[in-house]
């Protein structure tokens, strides 16, 4: 080793030379995203039956599609919400299970029980990650075409036209209407030529066909014959013939007048105010959203002068804008943190080479540390960057406490030549290093014992830590003394340049002498430093994951139950007055009788999504209160909900979208909705709640038209023939479609006045005769009312009642101590009925109660190395105590910046633990070496005046560097904010115990 680092400078150099190209190539090569890209273990099965009432779906349905999905290995939950026509089942599997393969299990079971459950029920399942939500979306506008012209420009030209972008898995157009073409039955003209709607049906479907008849072969020619009967225009339609009456042949245009319509949708689509179509973008899971946002930028530049005049396209959402906007946060934070760190270095080291030598030895690290995460598959995201700006002051440490060394052996040694010294200040330090590297490294090992949402993200925040902290060691035992060497003019010594020899001794600093000497001193702190644990540990503010503050808004809505299309729409645009009217606002697109991601969705239902300004002078959070104040003084009547997009999406790949959900369990489904409105009660009552829903969802008021067998058989009219001439009347039926210039357009029986259909009108209604001729519905069937259903949640096979509610400016620990003591002293439950408490805070308890184990692990790993390199068990006990108790530095911290104690901040704690021991290593290390020749006192007076400057270096420059952070500028750097604060009153703390304690305790055990 003495004569390694001269023998391979120019290896290592070129190596380093490597690395740093390598870094800049895997830099610009690796893909970028908000969050790392990972598969939730949830499945979602969505089925659709045809508004069938709820109480059937619950039983032909819900259930069998539960027991189904109960058989699958890995299981770990299923939920279920049926309303009416469809049900929604999410399969949470256990953490570790193949996703892939328990989708493919799901719909075998599925598959098996097919043939079991109604006719023309559609099934899809889907397993839930962040792409299948939008990354973009943008609005097709325009005055001179209608809505179904532009359907048809968004379907036929801007679709495929954007699918071409690489990394696009779908172009979702959502809104507008198709084109139709309607067959209003005159119902005198059928009666008189005797033609019922069946024949009508009947004969478009055994005309509209075409069919290959064979091949022919003639004169050395190949023809394929085929038999072309489709309809192919309005002529066409208006001349199919229906029958033969003696000599007169019957055509569609002798009992019906045909027209072409737009559809009737059950949704409404608005952009900032005006009706159009939204255009959402898609992306396959393993694309990269910032290339491909980019790309689709200059595609939809492309694509404004390639349609027709008077359309526009216009974005309202683009998450590429946050993305960047948060990855370039988090850069900004590490790197000018880490100009302030060097800062640090060159003012207490006053050696231009020595500061050099780390601001070259650090983008090293960072370069290899690049190429490691490009090589295993991560991509760049605030969890990666957060994680190298977080072990910043790691790397710091470790590049300061070799630099020192050296630094430090030459003050001492001056007339000795630079390449015998940085051998002799490696060798000496190379245990310490090993020991001190290991410690911190294996303190993120547990973390593996992590699952869920937080588990997902947080490992691969660990995981990175783990590579940077192992680049760092490599490249600081071997990169830097040769980056060092190189810095190094010939000759490499104060005698060989001629100056005059200056020996620098280590100051020896009598204060610690001090303390030592009265260990009563540094045990009155430590009890001061457990007592303030043990009071501030319960009154810390506790959360899930750290928040963000997106700049967009999502707001869910729903009218009264049974409210109309048109009613909805009117409330609505009341409500957009009052958003156009914020200033902070930049734009909004509103779905109603849809919404954004994979759901049910009742057609007075829906949701907006809000974009506002970059140079706002609000947070979200005020602009939210602004709307929600806004809308419950103008449309009370509105259920609303608010969220951001990329929470409300976290939300929704756990368990709930909402961190507060109380869930009832029971048998009785009035009990239930009386249960859920005492408890939505007294959750509303609490402080730091808002949008409280008590789960019940009212479908709308049904017509219920019960058909008598016996008189339809004495008409000889088939129930199937009465429904459909039903369906005739009120909606239309479809019968066909007519191949319309290279896309399809339905065509739909209806009876004039359909669209004006009323519940009286049921009434007039007549039912036509296998002979053409019409009898009024009362002989056949009787009409009631009735009030709508409510929607029926079940998990894991048992009906639930699910109250929810989301935080207004108070944490989610405090509030759920009061609501589970307002629920505990108010609420009286049945025998039989239970209550648990999930979304968030379930998640938060599990997490911390992992967390927990993985402190405890941690420290043991810490104190297992210590016990290896120094071989005693009080060492390791010692050691360990004074990492534990710097603990109480981040409580602190996080106690008087009232940031909550939430995963986030809980890792910072962790790390704590492991930056602590890492630098007690030193400390002991120059202990025992000085032990030998000099006294206790003496030999801890050495080793603390000794290892002060590198100590204070690392805490100030850790501090310094982790300062952005904490300060939580933009966006990603808010989501590592609370770990920042948490290291940095570590840090603080750390410095006493270190020099004060640290040295009590061991003069204690040597004396």
């Amino acid at each position: 080793m003495n004569k390694f680092f001269i023998s391979h400078k120019n290896p290592i150099l070129a190596v380093l030379l490597i690395i740093l190209i390598g870094g800049v190539y895997a830099f610009s090569q690796l893909k970028t995203g908000l969050f790392p890209e990972i598969t939730f273990p949830k499945i979602k099965i969505i089925a659709d039956a045809e508004l069938q009432p709820v109480d059937k779906m619950v039983v032909t349905v819900t259930r069998p599609l539960e027991n189904a999905v109960k058989q699958v290995p890995d299981l770990q939950l299923v939920r279920s919400t049926t309303s009416r026509g469809s049900c929604e089942l999410s399969a949470f599997m256990n953490p570790g299970a193949d996703i892939d393969l328990s989708q493919q299990r799901i719909e075998s079971q599925i598959a098996k029980i097919s043939a079991s459950l109604p006719a023309g029920v559609n099934i899809s399942v889907e397993k839930m990650n962040p792409s299948i939500l939008p990354i973009s979306g943008y609005s097709l506008e325009s005055h001179n075409y209608s809505s179904a012209e532009l359907k048809k420009i968004a379907t036929y030209t801007v679709k495929p036209f954007l699918s071409q972008v690489d990394g696009v898995s779908e172009i979702r157009v959502i809104g507008g209407k198709s084109k139709e073409y309607w067959l209003e039955l005159d119902v005198q003209k059928m009666q008189t030529l005797g033609i019922a709607p069946d024949q009508i049906s009947n004969a478009l479907s055994q005309t509209n066909f075409i069919k290959s008849n064979g091949y022919l072969a003639d004169h050395n020619y190949l023809y394929l014959s085929v038999t072309d009967a489709t309809i192919k225009n309005k002529s066409d339609l208006e001349n199919l013939v229906l029958s033969r009456k003696g000599n007169r042949i019957i055509k569609v245009m002798d009992v019906a007048k045909v027209n072409i319509q737009e559809s009737v949708e059950y949704t409404r689509i608005n952009a900032n105010g005006k009706d159009g179509i939204l255009i959402a973008v898609i992306k396959q899971p393993n694309a990269n959203l910032v290339d491909l946002s980019n790309e689709m930028f200059t595609k939809v530049e492309q694509l404004k002068h390639i349609l027709p005049a008077g359309v526009s396209i216009k974005p309202y959402y683009v998450q590429a804008d946050f993305v960047n906007e948060s990855v370039k946060s988090v850069r900004d934070s590490l790197l000018i943190g880490l100009a302030l760190a060097i800062l640090v270095a060159i003012i207490f080291l006053r050696s231009f080479k020595a500061s050099i030598t780390i601001l070259i030895t650090i983008p090293v690290t960072f370069c290899l540390t690049i190429i490691v995460l490009y090589f295993i598959g991560y991509s760049l995201n605030i969890m990666t960057l957060g994680a190298i700006a977080a072990a910043i002051g790691l790397i710091i440490d470790d590049a300061i406490v070799v630099v020192e060394q050296i630094h430090r052996t030459h003050e001492e040694h001056p007339e000795e030549l630079t390449m015998r010294l940085l051998s002799k200040a490696v060798s000496y330090l190379f245990p310490a290093m090993l020991g001190s590297s290991i410690s911190t490294i294996v303190i993120f090992v547990p973390f593996v014992l992590m699952t869920g949402v937080a588990g997902s993200y947080f490992q691969v925040m660990t995981n990175t830590m783990i590579i940077t902290l192992v680049c760092s060691f490599f490249v600081t035992w071997i990169g830097l003394p040769v980056i060092y060497l190189l810095l190094t003019r010939k000759g490499g010594s104060h005698a060989a340049t001629g100056k005059k020899v200056v020996v620098h001794e280590v100051k020896s600093q009598n204060w610690v002498r001090y303390f030592i000497q009265r260990p009563y001193i540094s045990i009155i702190f430590m009890l001061g430093l457990i007592a303030s644990i043990v009071l501030v540990f319960p009154r810390l503010e506790t959360g899930f994951l750290p928040g963000m503050d997106e700049g967009s808004i999502v707001l869910d809505y729903a009218s009264p139950p049974g409210t109309s299309l048109e009613e909805t729409d009117r409330m609505l645009r009341e409500v957009e007055k009052e958003i156009v009217k914020i200033p902070d606002v930049q734009a909004y697109s509103r779905r109603t009788g849809t919404q954004m991601g994979f759901f049910i969705t009742e057609p007075n239902t829906g949701d907006y999504l809000i974009q506002l300004k970059h140079n706002r002078t609000k947070s979200t959070e005020e602009v939210i209160s602004e709307i929600r104040m806004h809308i419950e003084n103008t449309q009370p009547a509105l259920v609303i909900d608010f969220g951001q997009v990329i929470g409300d999406m976290l939300g929704d790949l756990m368990s709930s979208t909402q961190p507060i959900e109380v869930k009832i369990f029971g048998n009785d489904q009035e009990k239930l909705q009386v249960l859920s409105k005492k408890v939505a009660d007294l959750v509303s009552h609490v402080g730091g709640t808002a949008d409280v829903f008590d789960g019940i969802v009212r479908s709308g008021p049904t017509v219920n038209i019960q058909p008598n067998f016996t008189m339809l058989a004495q008409y000889g009219v088939s129930p199937v023939s009465f429904q459909s001439q039903l369906q005739t009347a009120m909606q239309g039926t479809l019968i066909g479609d007519l191949y319309d210039k290279q896309q399809l357009s339905p065509i739909r029986m209806v009876y004039p006045g359909s669209r004006t259909f009323s519940v009286a009108d049921i009434n007039k209604l007549k039912i036509f005769l296998p002979d053409g001729t019409a009898v009024p519905i009362q002989q056949m069937a009787r009409v009631d009312l009735k009030a709508g259903i409510a929607e029926v949640a079940r998990e894991n096979l048992q009906t639930i009642g699910v109250v929810t509610a989301r935080l207004d400016n108070r944490d989610l620990g405090s509030v759920m101590k009061d609501l589970q003591k307002a629920v505990n002293a108010n609420v009286n439950l049945p025998s039989g009925y239970h209550i648990e408490y999930g979304g968030a805070y379930k998640e938060q308890q599990q997490s911390f109660s992992e967390l927990l184990t993985i402190l405890i692990a941690s420290s043991l790993l810490v104190s297992s190395v210590i016990l290896f390199l120094f071989k005693d068990f009080k060492i390791a006990f010692l050691i360990l105590l004074i990492s534990v108790l710097g603990i109480s530095g981040s409580y602190l911290a996080l106690f008087l910046t009232h940031t909550p104690l939430n995963v986030g901040s809980y890792t910072g704690l962790i790390m704590i633990v492991g930056i602590i021991g890492e630098n007690a290593i030193f400390t002991f290390l120059q202990f025992k070496e000085s032990l030998a020749k000099q006294s206790v006192d003496d030999a801890i007076t050495f080793a603390v005046s000794t290892r002060l400057r590198p100590k204070l270096m690392t805490a100030i420059g850790a501090i310094i560097a982790l300062m952005p952070l904490a300060l939580g500028i933009g966006a990603g750097a808010q989501l590592h904010q609370p770990l920042a604060i948490a290291v940095i009153g570590g840090f603080i703390v750390a410095m006493p115990l270190l020099l004060i304690a640290l040295p009590s305790l061991i003069r204690g055990i040597y004396k």
